[in-house]
């Protein structure tokens, strides 16, 4: 059986598509990133919670306060990327289900009263958003550098408040010179999938 989506979009998408590391000095401008975020919002989350929130690092005062907080080897691409992004969960997410699912809007304070429960699904669902994301983001015709290496506590404190956890860091631009590594290897099907 072949999938739907066609061979150049498969490319575009899995197959040519790598982890950034340098990037040209092309702009991402802000109506490529609402291309990407008006595609991706429509992916699915439980109980459409939609948690993801995304912080751009446009100026280069934020720039100079987020690169110091990624690890070393981090911060000489992040310096030069054309567009960062911090993706975090927002744990008070709660507060759109109402509108988000018209439903079953009960679902805010009968499953979600409680905040432990709320950063475990947030960071779930924001974790399924961020990899949307960085799908999105290749639709884009862009790449994408995700990048955990950073120091959380720190850019909670900088960009974000206390009910917004940082998840990643991501470095968007066309790709560069030497951008990318070579594929690693990856499990076979019958290494990752069984049958009961």
């Amino acid at each position: 059986m072949t999938l739907a989506l066609d061979a150049a979009a498969q490319d575009l998408l899995f197959r040519e598509a790598h982890t950034a590391n340098t990037f040209t000095d092309e702009p991402v401008t802000d109506e490529q990133i609402q291309a990407v975020y008006d595609l991706i919002k429509l992916a699915p989350t439980a109980f459409n919670q939609s948690p993801l929130r995304i912080v751009l690092v446009r100026s280069e005062e934020a720039r100079g306060r987020l690169v110091p907080l990624m690890a070393e080897g981090n911060q000489p691409k992040t310096a030069a990327a054309p567009l960062v992004a911090i993706l975090a969960a927002d744990n008070e997410f709660h507060e759109e289900l109402p509108a988000l699912f018209p439903a079953f809007p009960q679902a805010k304070d009968v499953f979600f009263s409680e905040r432990p429960v709320r950063e475990q699904s947030a960071a779930m669902n924001a974790a399924l958003q961020a990899a949307y994301f960085i799908l999105g983001i290749r639709a884009a015709g862009l790449a994408a550098g995700p990048m955990t290496g950073f120091d959380f506590a720190a850019v909670q404190k900088e960009f974000l408040d206390g009910d917004h956890s940082p998840l990643m860091v991501i470095n968007i631009g066309k790709p560069g010179e030497g951008a990318s590594y070579p594929r690693s290897p990856r499990l076979s099907f019958e290494q990752a999938v069984t049958t009961v």
